[in-house]
């Protein structure tokens, strides 16, 4: 049975801003999405003879596996600052899948997977920059 997660009933933030800790949540709850694509292009047949394809599901599983131990610590100061370290990496896979996943398939499960792990990456880069917006400058 699916359980509806705290997290994703809570207040964000107001004024577009949003707490280091609902932050950290709410990419946790993102990254969940990236490893099911993960999941699927690790086992589809199409992508196994294709090294930079492999590549993409590698790169999830580094970003999942970044952010993990300070996710289970709840460190959320850590958790952000690896999400923001390995975020450009992730964008560059999520681009590069998007652009060529067609070269192996462009059936339907291809299709939607890049779609949502491009969403998943736009949309931690929403959180992120919510997160600066309400860190006080120094």
């Amino acid at each position: 049975m699916l359980r509806h997660h705290p997290a994703a009933s809570r207040p964000r933030a107001s004024g577009n801003q949003m707490t280091p800790e609902a932050a950290m949540q709410r990419i946790n709850l993102l990254t969940s999405h990236a490893w099911m694509v993960r999941q699927f292009l690790k086992h589809a047949e199409e992508v196994q003879e294709d090294d930079e394809m492999l590549d993409v599901h590698r790169m999830i599983y580094d970003y999942l596996r970044a952010v993990e131990p300070s996710f289970q610590r709840g460190d959320a100061a850590e958790y952000l600052r690896r999400a923001k370290g390995k975020l450009a990496k992730l964008r560059t896979q999520a681009e590069f899948f998007a652009a060529n996943y067609q070269r192996v398939s462009d059936h339907t499960n291809f299709q939607m997977a890049a779609i949502s792990l491009k969403f998943v990456v736009g949309q931690i880069e929403e959180v992120l920059a919510q997160v600066d917006k309400a860190e006080p400058e120094a």
